[in-house]
């Protein structure tokens, strides 16, 4: 996964994935990566419906007049810099999990395009889909969470979230790489979902226990891997307890894993919408 050699940038020439160009050049530059442009479109049946069976022609004039937008586009964004690019005739999040399959990436960077309330109940369909169905690294990010920062921002204070399952070394061990490389101080949290107590069942008294449990375990897994930071086990709903320790420590990248060992319906995932809506900083989902 790290460090990133070529780098996937999804173009929809939306104001938030042009506000993004300047962040993909800047890791692009930092880790010598390639970046590949991938653009995907669909033919305008409703207006080609009688024409089309006359033309055949028609998807291949789209096909190419798609292409020149996207090669014209990398001109504009990555002036004197290499860029390939890919359109494809599909739906965007199908797309781009194809080319991953087909050519390989190992970062896909890429916004959300939640606004307002909307924001709170749901990511951008593509980014959700990209994050349920690629295998490699994501980085994203709402607009507000990197309009703000200077392109090739030098990470001083990384979050690794991590949760007890077998992913939560390999996580661990891509958060401290990425530490490293940005000369950052790296904190790591792992929240406790427990349930409240109720009139019928007092859980007080296994709180502490599980707590302390969890605790134990990190200490270890943070010995196995030779990884000295500081951590947290927190009690609460795991987007609110990342968040929180988020500002606690000023972090300016949060790392998390997918959920893999738990499936894509696990709790880690369920989670990732919601931290990466709420995030003040981009999130790096590995």
């Amino acid at each position: 996964m790290f460090p990133f050699r070529k780098i996937l940038f999804p173009v929809d020439y939306s104001d938030p994935c042009k506000a993004l160009v300047p962040h993909v050049r800047a890791m692009a530059r930092r880790h010598s990566a390639a970046i590949w442009l991938v653009h995907a479109y669909q033919v305008p049946f409703q207006a080609y419906a009688d024409s089309a069976v006359l033309d055949p022609m028609i998807p291949e004039e789209t096909q190419s007049s798609e292409e020149y937008s996207l090669q014209k586009f990398a001109k504009e964004a990555f002036t004197g810099e290499h860029v390939e690019t890919f359109a494809e005739l599909g739906e965007p999040g199908a797309v781009i999990d194809h080319f991953v399959q087909c050519e390989g990436t190992d970062l896909i960077m890429l916004p959300t395009h939640g606004r307002g309330l909307v924001r709170r109940f749901l990511l951008g369909s593509v980014t959700a889909k990209v994050l349920h169905d690629v295998s490699c690294a994501v980085w994203t990010a709402t607009r507000a969470a990197y309009e703000n920062r200077a392109p090739g921002f030098p990470h001083k204070s990384i979050l690794c979230a991590v949760e007890d399952t077998e992913e939560a070394a390999e996580v661990l061990k891509g958060a401290a790489a990425v530490a490293a490389d940005y000369e950052a101080k790296l904190s790591i949290v792992h929240v406790l979902e427990m349930p409240a107590s109720t009139r019928d069942y007092d859980f007080t008294p296994y709180r502490q226990e599980l707590l302390a449990s969890a605790n134990l375990k990190l200490r270890e897994l943070k010995a196995q891997l030779m990884i000295d930071a500081p951590h947290v086990v927190a009690d609460g709903a795991i987007p609110d307890g990342i968040q929180a320790e988020a500002q606690r420590r000023n972090a300016d990248l949060i790392i998390v894993g997918r959920g893999r060992a738990q499936g894509v319906t696990g709790r880690a995932f369920s989670s990732l919408y919601q931290i990466v809506r709420e995030s003040t900083c981009p999130v790096l989902s590995i």
